[in-house]
Order: structure tokens, then C-alpha cells, then sequence
């Protein structure tokens, strides 16, 4: 392929990955306008975004059957017509059950449409220009992320909330279009492979089981109520089950063999859990700073875009470095990185203004500029040819799993922790309090009736007690992360060869 074909065909391939990227990030922002327009709490509100993340890692392991199966073209190209369909189904969505439903099958059929669009532009370009390829593919997962918070921001402040998933309609449609036209004659050789139905329903079983405990585990007071004794029975029976025939099954939908590379099991393991504080610092500080700090969510988006953009710039000159240096450095570069920009968010205050909040996102950039190339680079670093594209697909599968458990931990963490921060304040500033009786007195002489006063300042101490639960939950992940490094330095010695970009995101 070349020319005008070539540049128009490589365009409507990046179009697939930027919009699976941007809709696992545009909903951040906007999760509290949802939930107000939906008539749920907040809370209630992250099932949109854990739904789709966990619906999406569960597709992963599909993905190379399918397109063993029908073909890289038929499958990319169905996948994005089919989230397509998805997202509309989204913007149309009357309630939240039904909101929740369409973004599980939003993330159920997006599954190949980033290993999709990374194989056709490979396959499009000839072999001294896929460096190109690669760039074109890289670059667009970097740019979704930043696109996402202020695109879902805006839309929510200045549309309509809906608009975050219909404005993939247009995209979609030229996405499909275009590739179908220009690429079905290039359709790659298909064989039928046998599918592993079993435990790819087991695996659903316990991932979706896990996932529902943790998303109403809170709400129904955890292992008092049956119904999540039931779960968490459900999902532990369910993995064993899942873990005993995967291994005895000789076409598995994950081939767990990969486990003994010591180098794989490390790399994916500090990867999994480094991701997860990442994916639930990234979802609470935006719901911080709306429904807290009175941030409107385009500028919660815009203290979220300086991540992305400061990872696109640094992201081509850390490349060339890269295919020379050991990736254990710059994966403890990235993780020590990760922990000063939560160690500063650490340091927040009632009265934290925009720069302060920015700041940190910059430190974060620096550590997305190498953190996803590095640890794939180490994950597949001694895995034999024919294992990797199943490494890859179960290192992600992995990699999102936890992002999307990690969201509800999180978010349950907070609320917990502000709960207790709360208690402990109104011990302090209780009705024997001096403090207290002097700022009733004041907020009364300025007008307010006795109910408002009171209302002000428990108003602000309920304020104060999630600002030092935000406090509390970013030191934790500073740590955390810091105490990861280690880890790192007991795989081998790895370096990328700049090939294995493409499975990074």
C-alpha cells in the first residue's frame, strides 16, 4: 500500500485505537455528572468505568482466536462496528443499569480493536518503515489519554453527558469504512482453531463475580450480607475451577505455562500492581476535586491532560535510549517517579490551587513515558516466538483486570477513610468545643439562621475529611509503588529493540 491510500488507510486504523483508548479515560471526569443526571451516588456512579475495563480485559484472551479464526480484517473491522453500535447504546441509555449493561458490551467488543489496529498497520507498511507503523500507533494511545479528560469535561459542562459516547458514531462509521474498503482484499489466512469454550466461561464467571462484590460490596456491608458471601464463594470456587482446567486443557484460552518464566511472572506481577494505583489515583482525583473542591469537570480534565502531554514529548526521545539501556532502569525510573508525583499529592491542601494540583500530573508524565514500554520489554524478554502473542494478550488481560479491581478498592478506601477522618473531627470540634461555638456565632452574625451555620461547618468538616482520606490513599500509593522497585531488579536483564512497543497499552 502506498500514497494517498497509505496515509489515509493509516489514519482510520489510529482512529480504532484513539477511540478504544479515550473511552477507558473520557468517563473519569464526567462519572459525577452521570451519576447526579442518573439519580445515583457517586459511588454508584464508577460501575460505568469499571464495567467497561473489566469487560474489556476479559475480551482479551479472544482476541487471538478470533482473528486466527475470521481474520485480522473481518475481526478489526466488526470489533469497531460493534462498538460502534455499543457506544450509541450508551448515549441512549435511560438509567444506570442499562448505562452499565452497554458499556459491558462496550468492552466486551473492543477487545481486538488495539492488537487489531497495531497487526494491520505492521501488515500495511513495508519492513524498513515500520518503525513508522509503530510510531503512528504509539503516538495515538498516548494522545487518547490526554483527549479523553478534557473532551469528557467539556462535553459534560457544555452538552450533555451522552455526547462522550456518541461522538464515536462519526469516528466509528469513517473508521469502518474506510479500513473495509481499502483492506478486505489483504485479509490474512484463517484456520479453524479449536476454542476453548469452557474456561473462557469459567473465567468469566469469577472475574464478573469478583468484580460485582467489589463494586456493591460497600453499599451492602461486605461479608455481612450474604449476598456478597455468595460472590466472593462464587468467584473463589470459580477461579480454582478455572485455574485446574486451564491447565489441563490442551487449546486454553490462557496459557498459564508462561508462568514459569520467572521474568514473566515478576515483570507482569509489579506491572498488574503498579497499574492498579495508577488506574485508581487517576479515577479518584477527579471525583476529588468535582465533588469536593468544586471543580467543574472541564478543569478537573485539564488538571488531568498534563500527564499525557508531557508522555507524548518525552515518549520519541525515550525510545532511541531505551533500545540501549536496560529496561530495569527505566522502569524503576518510572516507578520512582510515580511515587514523588503521589508523595506531592500527598502534600495537598484545603486550599491547593491549579498549579499545585498540575505539578504532580507533570512528574506523572514522566513516569508514563517509560513505564508501559519497559515492563512489557521485561515481561516477554526470554519468551519463545511462538508464546509471545499469548504472553502479550495474558499480560493484559492481567494489566486491565487489576486497573478495573483496583477502581472499586479505591474508591471504597476513600470513602472509608474520610468516614473515620470525619469521627475523629467531630470528636475535635464537637458542640463543647470553644472553636465551634465562636465559628457559629460568627457564620450566625453574618446572616445565617442557626440550621445554615451548622449546616456550613459540617459542611466543611466532611470536606476536610475526604481531603485527608485524598491525603491519605496517595501517600499509601507513593509507598506502595516506591516498595515495588525492587521487585524489578530479580528479572534479567532486558532491553526493548524497539519491538515491543506495540503491546505496551
Amino acid at each position: 500500500m502506498t500514497g494517498m491510500t497509505l496515509a489515509i488507510t493509516s489514519i482510520a486504523l489510529a482512529l480504532g485505537t484513539f477511540m478504544q483508548v479515550l473511552d477507558t479515560t473520557i468517563a473519569n471526569v464526567s462519572l459525577p455528572t452521570i451519576a447526579g443526571n442518573l439519580g445515583v451516588s457517586s459511588d454508584q456512579g464508577t460501575w460505568v468505568v469499571t464495567a467497561f475495563a473489566v469487560a474489556n480485559g476479559a475480551s482479551v484472551p479472544l482476541t487471538g482466536w478470533l482473528m486466527g479464526r475470521y481474520g485480522v480484517v473481518k475481526t478489526f473491522v466488526g470489533s469497531v462496528v460493534m462498538f460502534t453500535i455499543a457506544s450509541f447504546l450508551c448515549g441512549v441509555s435511560w438509567n444506570l443499569p442499562s448505562l452499565i449493561v452497554f458499556r459491558i458490551l462496550q468492552g466486551a467488543v473492543s477487545g481486538p480493536m488495539i492488537p487489531g489496529s497495531q497487526a494491520l498497520l505492521i501488515m500495511i507498511f513495508p519492513p524498513q518503515k515500520r518503525g513508522t507503523a509503530l510510531a503512528i500507533w504509539s503516538l495515538t494511545t498516548l494522545v487518547a489519554p490526554i483527549c479523553g479528560p478534557i473532551l469528557g469535561g467539556y462535553i459534560s459542562d457544555n452538552i450533555s453527558w451522552p455526547w462522550i459516547f456518541l461522538i464515536n458514531l462519526p469516528v466509528g462509521v469513517i473508521c469502518a469504512v474506510v479500513c473495509w474498503l481499502n483492506m478486505r482484499s489483504r485479509e490474512t489466512p484463517t484456520r479453524k482453531n479449536p476454542i476453548d469454550r469452557t474456561g473462557f466461561l469459567l473465567l468469566l464467571v469469577w472475574v464478573g463475580a469478583l468484580q460485582v462484590m467489589l463494586d456493591t460490596g460497600k453499599d451492602a456491608d461486605w461479608f455481612n450480607s450474604p449476598v456478597i458471601v455468595g460472590e466472593a464463594i462464587i468467584a473463589a470456587i470459580g477461579f480454582a475451577a478455572w485455574l485446574i482446567w486451564e491447565l489441563n486443557e490442551e487449546h486454553p484460552i490462557v496459557d498459564l505455562s508462561l508462568l514459569k518464566s520467572r521474568n514473566f511472572v515478576l515483570a507482569t506481577t509489579v506491572s498488574c500492581l503498579a497499574f492498579a494505583i495508577f488506574f485508581g489515583t487517576n479515577l479518584l482525583q477527579p471525583l476529588w476535586l468535582q465533588t469536593r473542591m468544586g471543580y467543574i469537570a472541564t478543569w478537573a480534565g485539564l488538571v488531568a491532560a498534563p500527564s499525557g502531554v508531557v508522555a507524548v514529548v518525552l515518549t520519541p526521545l525515550a525510545a532511541p535510549i531505551m533500545n540501549r539501556i536496560d529496561a530495569r532502569f527505566t522502569a524503576s525510573l518510572s516507578l520512582a517517579a510515580f511515587a514523588l508525583s503521589y508523595y506531592l499529592r500527598s502534600r495537598f491542601t484545603s486550599d491547593v490551587d491549579f498549579y499545585a494540583l498540575v505539578i504532580p500530573m507533570l512528574v506523572q508524565g514522566v513516569a508514563m513515558a517509560t513505564f508501559f514500554v519497559s515492563m512489557i520489554t521485561m515481561a516477554l524478554n526470554g519468551i519463545p516466538a511462538p508464546q509471545v502473542p499469548a504472553a502479550s494478550g495474558l499480560y493484559n488481560f492481567a494489566r486491565i483486570i487489576a486497573g478495573s479491581f483496583a477502581a472499586s478498592i479505591v474508591t471504597t478506601a476513600w470513602d472509608r477513610s474520610a468516614a473515620l477522618h470525619q469521627t475523629r473531627l467531630a470528636e475535635v470540634i464537637g458542640a463543647q468545643s470553644p472553636t465551634f461555638a465562636i465559628t457559629l456565632q460568627k457564620l450566625q452574625a453574618a446572616g445565617m439562621s442557626a440550621q445554615q451555620a451548622l449546616a456550613a461547618v459540617t459542611q466543611q468538616a466532611v470536606g476536610q475529611a475526604y481531603l485527608l482520606a485524598t491525603i491519605d490513599i496517595f501517600r499509601v500509593a507513593s509507598i506502595l509503588i516506591f516498595l515495588l522497585i525492587p521487585g524489578i531488579w530479580f528479572t534479567r536483564k532486558a532491553l526493548s529493540q524497539g519491538g515491543t512497543h506495540a503491546a505496551a497499552d
